[in-house]
């Protein structure tokens, strides 16, 4: 799904980003090569890089609990 249509981003490259460790949309779309124009998409951009990093931090935490 598209969530910037200024520059074509789409969800999945927002959080594959995130994956890497990149924790702003800002930093992302610079990372992407295309950094904010309207700034609409921002807020669900920011959404989804902190489930992404909610997931990582709950799977680590899980594997520290099996530890």
């Amino acid at each position: 799904m598209y969530v910037c249509i200024c520059n074509g981003h789409r969800d999945s490259e927002i959080r594959r980003a995130a994956a890497s460790g990149i924790k702003s949309a800002r930093d992302i779309y610079a990372h992407l090569g295309k950094p904010p124009r309207c700034g609409r998409c921002l807020e669900f951009a920011n959404k989804l890089v902190a489930e992404v990093h909610d997931v990582v931090a709950g799977g680590a935490e899980q594997a520290a609990e099996r530890a």
